[in-house]
């Protein structure tokens, strides 16, 4: 008993320690709920009362936030937390062998821990590597290109007491190295530009010239570029810079949005190990410009080994007075700091992610307000995505004019596209706006292309056979980086029922269409490959659709119908194949012989529920 009471104690001191270092702050609730799993692997119920007491909510808050997070747990799961990327580039690449060989060799089922409480196994979306997989995370370590003897390799030299570090990094590489990062994942970059991955920039001389002219010049610079942001939504960087800086308000906010979740999207990965200094040099530049002291890089938790490499960088900047107080002798201080998430693709929405800095679930917000008005901790805030930031360094060095004199009228400039799938060469591609699907195709060794899902699921499919007439531009294709391949041999419709289980994991189930519909749109994508659909259910499909895309809060809400809708559109023959022509009164759907099985067996357990009582 006194044993117990220690562990106790002992816990409380530490959760007492890691709040101090906060400040007992609740809008660093992420932060204090990683440094509490770090030690213990899970968010133990008696961490409750104490966190409580200090930030001053209520224990059921604190676990909904937990329960809200893919990588937080509420109980042990496990000493070596194992996280499999289920995409569907993986599945087009040995997933299944590697999810049995897991299972295998851990003597553990997916979705749960093993006996010894060694090893505890699960499933994930993508983790940013769809140009290497099957990949997987080991906690914080990642390994990449799996196949069944990697994986029986990794588990024994696990079991014989080596760490997931030990296995796959040699002891002379530091972890605040890109040579950490390199002997993890491969930094494939087949084609830069004129903007992206210079390593020449005189960071010291381009900061000095911006702090020689006023705010407003800096944005107008911006505005002449027509940069649009590269985070999907496309809206005009200048104008969203100069409507935050004319926002009321002393205290601002510059975020950058490193949640890199859209499965088929790795570039953001590569802006942040190749060129990190780009994208942090942006964010001084956005902060000086809209009158801003403090920066976020909200990083995804999958990217946690990227982690350490960036708190470096970050403090080169400071070492030569480019962050921190009074830059370059100024009177101009910008300070940066990581903000981990913990594994939520609906953080990606601006208003989503917000809340989660804030400590909360990412539940998006309704709009307006927007966050130029009100957003972190209600300060009007911009936020922009990593690629964004990186292109503003390269902008600001050459001039918005020589940026807008790229690309097309109304998309400007160049932009990185994340290649993956059936093709010779994945990897990164930088790009101007206004090449064709079908130049694309060609460049990356596509050869017998089927379908190219633009945008990942929440984009297009197109089919390859339309490549030539298709633009790679807000006005068509405005790509938001993933670009994947699928060939002759792949099954589109199994393609999309991914897509759409995806999107039900996904959904933080706020808006009851998506969080219902998603359900009912996953299930009949199910009838629809099991030939069990009629053409009432493709209509349905399409009205069901509108009212999801037409009421849901958020961008996932908004597109998640569009795997269906898109592949509807380009390949209406797959889907007429599998309808059925309705006979009788009963639906293709309805299944007699199991209803007759589950009468039967209702009867019986009735019969001996009515013996027993007798």
């Amino acid at each position: 008993m006194s044993k117990k009471i220690n562990l106790v104690f002992k816990m409380k001191q530490e959760i007492l320690d890691i709040l101090k270092r906060y400040n007992s702050n609740r809008a660093r609730l992420l932060d204090i709920l990683w440094d509490i799993h770090n030690i213990y692997g899970y968010i133990p119920d008696e961490a409750l009362p104490t966190l409580s007491e200090a930030l001053n909510m209520s224990k059921i808050d604190i676990s909904e936030t937990v329960s809200f997070y893919h990588f937080f747990h509420d109980k042990p799961s496990g000493k070596y937390r194992i996280y499999l990327a289920d995409t569907v580039i993986a599945k087009m690449s040995g997933f299944q062998e590697v999810l049995e060989t897991l299972e295998q060799e851990t003597k553990c089922p997916f979705g749960d821990t093993d006996v010894s409480g060694t090893f505890g196994l699960y499933e994930t979306s993508c983790i940013g590597l769809s140009d290497q997989e099957p990949a997987m995370l080991i906690d914080k370590v990642v390994f990449n290109n799996l196949t069944p003897k990697k994986v029986t390799n990794i588990i024994t030299q696990i079991k014989a007491g080596k760490t997931p570090l030990e296995i796959s990094t040699p002891k002379a590489i530091k972890t605040k190295d890109v040579a950490y990062i390199d002997n993890l994942v491969q930094t494939t970059i087949y084609k830069s530009g004129p903007v992206f991955f210079k390593s020449n920039t005189n960071y010291k001389s381009l900061l000095s010239k911006c702090l020689d002219f006023h705010p407003l010049e800096i944005i107008d610079n911006i505005s002449e570029s027509n940069i649009k942001g590269r985070g999907g939504a496309g809206f005009p960087t200048g104008l969203k810079w100069q409507l935050c800086r004319e926002a009321d308000g002393e205290q601002k906010y510059v975020i950058c949005n490193a949640d890199e979740g859209e499965p088929g999207t790795f570039k953001d990965r590569i802006l942040l190990t190749r060129s990190p200094k780009d994208v942090l040099v942006g964010m001084i530049i956005g902060g000086y410009s809209i009158g801003s002291d403090t920066g976020i890089i909200y990083l995804r938790s999958e990217y946690w080994y990227i982690k350490e490499y960036l708190e470096n960088q970050i403090q080169e900047l400071k070492n030569e007075s480019l962050l921190g107080e009074n830059i370059l002798g100024s009177s101009f201080s910008f300070n940066i700091r990581i903000q981990m998430g913990a594994g939520s693709y609906v953080c990606g929405d601006e208003t989503a992610l917000l809340e989660s800095c804030e400590g909360k679930r990412g539940t998006p917000r309704v709009k307006p307000p927007y966050p130029i008005q009100n957003g972190y901790l209600g300060k009007p805030t911009i936020i922009n995505n990593v690629e964004t930031f990186a292109a503003i360094t390269r902008i600001s060095e050459k001039g918005g004019k020589w940026y807008g004199a790229m690309g097309t009228k109304d998309s400007t400039g160049t932009r990185l596209l994340s290649v993956s799938g059936d093709c010779e060469r994945p990897g990164i591609y930088e790009i101007e706006w206004g090449i064709t699907l079908g130049e694309v195709l060609k460049m990356v060794g596509a050869k017998n292309a089927k379908a190219v899902q633009v945008s990942g699921p929440s984009g297009e499919c197109v089919s390859a056979k339309l490549a030539e007439n298709r633009i790679i531009c807000y006005s068509d294709l405005s790509c938001n980086g993933s670009f994947m391949i699928f060939d002759e041999t792949r099954d589109i419709l199994d393609i999309v029922e991914s897509f759409m289980h995806f999107f039900v994991e996904e959904s933080c189930g706020i808006c009851i269409p998506c969080r219902v519909g998603n359900v009912d749109l996953h299930n009949m994508m199910k009838r629809i490959r099991a030939r069990k659909a009629t053409q009432k259910d493709l209509d349905d499909i399409v009205s069901w659709s509108k009212i999801i895309k037409s009421t849901s809060r958020c961008g996932l809400g908004t597109t998640s119908p569009k795997p269906i809708l898109t592949t509807l559109d380009q390949f209406p023959e797959i889907y007429k194949e599998k309808i059925v022509v309705q006979k009788g009164s009963l639906l293709p759907s309805f299944d007699m012989d199991k209803a007759l099985l589950d009468h039967d067996n209702a009867h019986k357990e009735l019969s001996n529920k009515n013996a027993t009582n007798e």
